[in-house]
């Protein structure tokens, strides 16, 4: 799904009408089709017969739902269209909902909007067409106050109508995510053609219920439509994603997660990262870990195999890059920082990684071919796997010069706001408020996957494309939750995804998994990253 700016959805509009085959009349009627198609596949869990009342303003929005009404007419629907300042002399889509049958209702001769209130009682679908994207805020007085009667009058009802806003609920900024006090909250938000960036931006996200796509006819033809680079992540794109699983397969098929990880103070990072990566679907999981942690982590882990690594007082040291590298070969991706804390000798440990300083000394002497085949890899020989960088790790990684540069191939980094804080030396605040373009910008400066953590999770790819979650939730504000993310990220990666895809599916599953684990235990106070962990079958189940 393209996620996109107000302006841009103006223009492509435009261009679709010049030059991509569909006029505008035919995107409005695309558009009321796509809105009528969604209200008749609503489950019958609202009350009422099938009728809708529907607030009809004086712009394209207002035209969608007058169409919207006319086919819903034809489908016996009780359709009736209450208009705010749309003149209906020579409204030919006003005229269409009257020779349907429709009533209408105009706000002008409804002063104290007592029309309003009893067509609210009478009506199981309300339809909120006042306002669409291109409003700026505050409201004026007019529409606020209509805006004000309809909420109270929906809240006055004894069940629940269900609220559907085509393209944004009336009084929502689609840029910025601003809302105005009298807007009313949707059910459902049916949005045209591309999702606009205000929806999934706080207030006006709390506002849109469900979101829905409606395809209005716009084609490749349309340059600036192919020209968009931000894209929403969804059920079948994830899906897409996902390695087979055929029934020949050995745990070879599915790769080899290792994960360095842990220290004295943080020994369950390492743990949730492992059995997130087997989880996800790794055929096999090395937990590469302080050796004093083995003991405690050992007998809660069955399932991996480990590397004993030397440390210092529990963490990591700087020679321990020698153990790992020596037992690196087999590994399809490699995992590091989750739980290492912030001593320098675990710093040195990672830049002894990047730079392959692995101890071994080169052997010397030989004759002919006897040496060729017994000589061991030397430092320059020795691959390091594809990487996820997560936590600590990229906090000491930050420290490391041109440590970008560094890394052999594209990596997927998962900082959260304030580890992108002392990555890049930017506020957290200036980070939250420009979370899209300052994703996009690091990514491509460093070269590198950027999973942008929380409110809408962006990951941003090195050629400038975004990909934005459409979810929020407290449920994943939680400490562990980021170290289940990063071993889905490299369970992916282990499988063969490649950075991007594996970054794309990781969050996409990761944050399902969160939204399942609040719905089913009850309250997302009470979610822990092992719930998050524990419902990510689930929701591999349903992407199956």
């Amino acid at each position: 799904m393209k996620y996109i700016s107000v302006k841009e959805m103006r223009n492509i509009d435009v261009q679709t009408d010049a030059v991509g085959g569909v006029s505008f009349a035919q995107l409005m009627e695309n558009a009321g089709r796509g809105i009528a198609e969604i209200i008749l596949d609503l489950p019958d869990s609202y009350d009422g017969e099938n009728s809708i009342l529907a607030l009809v303003g004086p712009g394209n929005n207002g035209g969608d739902a007058l169409v919207t009404l006319d086919l819903l007419a034809a489908e016996g629907w009780d359709v009736t269209a209450y208009l705010f300042k749309r003149k209906i002399k020579d409204d030919l889509l006003v005229e269409r909902v009257k020779i349907a049958g429709g009533r209408i209702v105009l706000a002008q001769s409804d002063k104290e909007f007592e029309k309003l209130k009893t067509l609210a009682q009478e009506n199981s679908v309300f339809l909120d067409g006042l306002l669409g994207t291109g409003i700026k805020l505050p409201l004026r007085k007019n529409a606020a106050d209509l805006l004000s009667a309809a909420s109270e009058a929906l809240e006055s009802v004894d069940w629940e109508p269900y609220i559907i806003a085509i393209d944004c609920p009336s009084g929502v900024d689609s840029d910025t995510g601003d809302v105005a006090p009298e807007t009313i909250p949707a059910d459902l938000t049916a949005t045209m053609a591309a999702i606009k960036f205000g929806l999934l931006k706080l207030p006006a996200f709390e506002l849109c219920g469900d979101i829905a796509l409606v395809d209005i006819g716009v084609t490749d033809q349309v340059p600036d439509w192919v020209a968009v680079s931000n894209f929403v992540v969804n059920e079948d794109h994830v899906a897409a994603l996902l390695p087979e699983r055929p029934l020949s397969a050995h745990k070879g098929t599915f790769g080899t997660a290792l994960i360095s990880a842990g220290s004295v103070n943080y020994t369950g990072a390492a743990l949730l990262a492992g059995k997130a990566a087997y989880r996800i679907g790794a055929g096999l999981v090395t937990l590469a870990i302080p050796s004093l942690l083995h003991s405690s982590l050992a007998g809660q882990f069955l399932e991996s195999t480990w590397v004993l690594l030397p440390h210092k007082m529990g963490v990591v040291s700087a020679d321990a890059a020698t153990v790992l590298l020596e037992n690196i070969e087999r590994a399809t991706a490699l995992l590091i920082g989750p739980g290492f804390g912030m001593e320098e000798t675990t710093r040195e440990f990672i830049e002894n990684l990047l730079k392959k300083k692995n101890g071994l000394k080169k052997k010397v002497g030989g004759i002919g071919f006897v040496h060729g085949e017994e000589k061991k890899k030397e430092e320059g020989e020795i691959n390091l796997p594809p990487m996820v960088f997560d936590a600590d790790g990229l906090k000491l990684l930050a420290e490391i010069e041109n440590w970008y540069e560094l890394i052999p191939d594209v990596a997927v980094l998962t900082p959260h706001p304030g580890e992108m804080a002392e990555m890049t030396g930017l506020s957290v605040d200036k980070i939250q408020a420009n979370r899209l373009e300052i994703a996009r910008e690091y990514a491509q400066k460093w070269g590198h996957v950027l999973v942008l953590k929380g409110a809408f999770t962006v990951i941003a790819a090195p050629n400038g494309e975004t990909f934005t979650l459409p979810v929020a939730s407290p449920a994943l504000a939680r400490a562990g939750s980021g170290d289940v993310l990063a071993g889905i990220i490299v369970g992916l990666r282990a499988q063969g995804l490649d950075a991007l895809q594996s970054a794309i599916a990781g969050a996409w599953i990761h944050a399902q998994a969160g939204l399942t684990a609040e719905e089913m235990i009850g309250a997302s106070v009470s979610v822990l990253a092992g719930d998050i962990l524990a419902f990510v079958p689930n929701v591999l189940a349903d992407l199956e």
